[in-house]
């Protein structure tokens, strides 16, 4: 253990020297991306809060064929604005920009009314405009509510019970927490976490391996009293090192960031203190024996610097891969998905910021089978260590 430690004293020491490596792994991998993160969802959160504030402002085509249409909505909070366009000329509007949408109502509207059909209307939108896309959603409400209420009073006439439009009655019951809700936004915060350990470790792992043979300091290295196995076991806990320290510091900084972003304003909470951020930080953290080998075994095959950037740049996206499926779909724990390393690692630290309980047989599968393939890739970099070849 002596020699292992001397070894990683030396290959730590070293790569804290190199200013470049540690503005990369630390800054750009630590600090950018839960910077990046925390600005783009306090954006994203605070256009939400304004579109529910502020007033709808509807640009009304044929304003005076509906008049009654146009005062609901005027009690319902819409500003209606009068327009003189053309189906065409509304459409060419809201695709230049110059109008968010705009209704049009045609002069048979309120024939259509009389005879008891259904009266004609079209809301020009563009659903591309992400900015226009809540105030097109609130509009398609209100005009909808209007329909609703026409409906109503037209069974009502006729001596009909309105219930009879209605025969199933839905009640939502929600029973999603307010942090369970933060998941929307905060459910890609793993990833980043992923993606700040690998590459925290990334150039030490690259330096200690490729970077030896491309410089040609490998061969006078081996000569020392020390076995290839303690000596690559060395290395590695080095970039396991770094690796631990990248994931510890970007968690702590997303804990820091989600303090200022306003979930509360969208009915969510940051679920995301020290009680969690720890264990999160335990559990990711059996990754890391993985995550370096991984590397290390990659790193191993190439002769460059270059070289060996490139192979780990596609190597680092495999386990990110798991992560990104698991988002997209929605994907729910499972004692069987335990056994899919970075994959389990996510799912157990969502579990945790939604407050779920978690059960002790997913924790131990999860760590069990990663640790296990952690051994087994530290192993294969021995035995690649052990080989003459590693000279060549």
């Amino acid at each position: 253990m002596g020699a292992v430690w001397t070894v990683f004293r030396k290959e730590v020491l070293e790569n804290l020297r190199d200013r470049r490596v540690i503005l990369s792994a630390f800054f750009f991998g630590v600090l950018l991306a839960p910077m990046i993160f925390g600005l783009t969802t306090t954006m994203v959160s605070k256009r939400a809060v304004a579109n529910q504030d502020k007033p709808l402002n509807l640009p009304i085509a044929g304003a005076s064929n509906a008049p009654n249409l146009v005062q609901f909505l005027r009690e319902n909070g819409a500003k209606v604005e009068d327009v003189e366009l053309t189906s065409d000329e509304a459409i060419a509007a809201v695709r230049s920009g110059r109008q968010d949408m705009v209704l049009l109502i045609g002069e048979d509207y309120g024939k259509a009314l009389q005879a008891g059909e259904s009266a004609p209307l079209s809301l020009v939108v563009d659903t591309s405009n992400s900015n226009t896309s809540p105030s097109a959603d609130r509009a398609r409400q209100l005009l909808s509510a209007y329909g609703h209420q026409l409906a109503v009073l037209r069974l009502m006439v006729r001596g009909i019970n309105p219930a009879v439009i209605e025969p199933v009655g839905v009640q939502t019951l929600d029973v999603a927490t307010p942090a369970g809700r933060s998941l929307l936004i905060l459910g890609m915060m793993t990833y980043f976490c992923f993606m700040s350990m690998l590459v925290g470790g990334f150039y030490l792992a690259i330096d200690t391996t490729a970077g030896e043979r491309e410089r040609g300091s490998l061969e006078p290295l081996l000569t020392l009293p020390v076995s290839r196995s303690q000596l690559i076991v060395g290395k590695m806990l080095a970039t396991s090192a770094f690796m631990s320290v990248s994931l510890l510091l970007t968690l702590a900084t997303f804990g820091v960031v989600l303090t200022f972003i306003p979930l509360e304003a969208l009915g969510m909470s940051a679920n995301f203190g020290p009680r969690v951020i720890l264990p999160i930080f335990a559990i990711m953290a059996t990754f890391v024996p993985l995550g370096a080998g991984l590397m290390t075994v990659v790193a191993s095959f190439t002769r460059s610097n270059r070289e060996a950037q490139s192979w780990l740049s596609v190597v680092m996206m495999f386990p990110i891969a798991p992560i990104m499926f698991a988002v997209v779909t929605g994907t729910k724990p499972s004692a069987a998905l335990m056994a899919v390393p970075s994959l389990s690692q996510h799912l157990i630290a969502t579990s945790l910021m939604r407050g779920d309980s978690i059960p002790a047989l997913h924790v131990l599968i999860c760590a069990g089978t990663t640790l296990a393939l952690g051994a087994l890739l530290v192993g294969i970099a021995i035995r690649l260590y052990r080989r003459e070849a590693i000279l060549g």
